[in-house]
């Protein structure tokens, strides 16, 4: 099996594969490909694609298998399954493990369900963003100054979103509508930024992804104003997530495709398995078994040993913390200096 020409290209021996810009920008076709979904639905089928669609993807269980939990899993176990990459980072990891469960452990006690949520979401908004702002910006190649203003504009539009759409049963109709109305104001906000941000940026490329991460979150507003909450979270989680998924297989592919130096990898080779696929392969089917099967297990043991029961203890538990695990490593894995950096490889924008 060949890595996908589309997303990695191979330069040479030295410089091994790189990831294409222009394959990350085109996951963004999935904002006009959505538009468009929900003008049939409108024009020709009377909203009824609407009416069968949950409220967020996530209720889907095939969504959560596909999206969202897959590379949480894999950047996870990218990490813990390098031994220079846990001693290089061994004292983080353990204080941020111990700060998880202070706040949502013993944190919980205190502080209420809402307040923790609403951390979490925040959280996960700006995680999203952060990460598609910082590709462009390789491309971009924005001002400090500009490129903060564009990310927190469409955090805080991404964040009143977020709240209208997991939030809407808790939310009076008043509450409801202040989310709509701020996540119109900073998309609006947004818009003109970009319009005077593009200024800066000398390439086509760069103004195409300059546009494209405003697009994305004024879309998504658009999308849930118009009550399709299912797509407001759809694009982008499908655009961040196949993006986190190109650098952790280009890492891959870079360290691993010519001589494996981990056991994953060892293993997988020993098994005729490409290095680019065994990252994708193990996280999916881990977030099946523990998407389907992993509270009931962990409920019957609970019930069988201590004769009590833990719902959610992995949905929730165990899945949220590799969940924050994941946003707060991710903000330094990838940096200018990191060891995992040294095997990312870009085409020339």
């Amino acid at each position: 099996m060949s890595t996908p020409s589309y997303v990695f290209s191979a330069s040479s021996e030295r410089d091994g594969a790189y990831i294409s810009f222009r394959f990350l920008l085109g996951l963004y076709a999935i904002v006009p490909l959505c538009l468009l979904t929900i003008g049939l639905d409108s024009w020709l089928f009377n909203r009824e694609l609407l009416d069968t669609l949950p409220s967020s993807p996530g209720h889907y269980l095939l969504f959560q298998i596909l999206f969202g939990t897959p590379h949480i899993l894999a950047s996870n176990l990218l990490l813990f399954s390098h031994k220079e990459y846990r001693q290089r980072y061994r004292g983080k990891l353990i204080g941020i493990t111990c700060l998880i469960v202070l706040v949502f452990g013993l944190g919980s006690l205190w502080l209420s369900h809402h307040t923790l949520y609403l951390f979490s979401a925040c959280w996960t908004v700006y995680h999203v963003l952060k990460q598609q702002h910082g590709v462009a910006k390789a491309v971009c190649r924005l001002p400090n100054h500009a490129f903060y203003l564009q990310l927190w504009l469409g955090i805080a539009a991404g964040i009143a979103i977020y709240f209208g759409v997991f939030l809407k049963n808790s939310l009076t109709s008043e509450q409801a509508q202040w989310c709509a109305d701020l996540a119109w104001i900073f998309c609006a906000a947004s818009l003109c930024s970009t319009w005077f941000c593009q200024r800066y940026v000398s390439s086509q490329l760069g103004l195409a992804f300059l546009w494209a991460n405003c697009l994305l979150v004024v879309a998504s507003c658009l999308v849930y104003s118009l009550g399709y909450y299912f797509f407001a979270i759809l694009m982008p989680r499908l655009v961040h997530d196949i993006t986190a998924y190109s650098f952790y297989i280009n890492h891959d592919i870079n360290r691993h495709g010519s001589r494996p130096d981990n056991d994953l990898h060892r293993l997988a080779k020993s098994m005729k398995l490409p290095a680019w696929l065994v990252l994708p392969l193990l996280s999916f089917l881990l977030t099946f078994i523990l998407q389907a099967y992993g509270d009931s297990w962990i409920n019957a043991i609970a019930q069988t040993l201590f004769a009590t029961e833990w719902h959610k203890a992995i949905s929730i538990g165990l899945i949220g913390y590799l969940a924050l695990m994941h946003y707060y490593t991710e903000s330094f894995l990838w940096t200018s200096g990191s060891p995992l950096r040294r095997y990312i490889r870009f085409n020339s924008p």
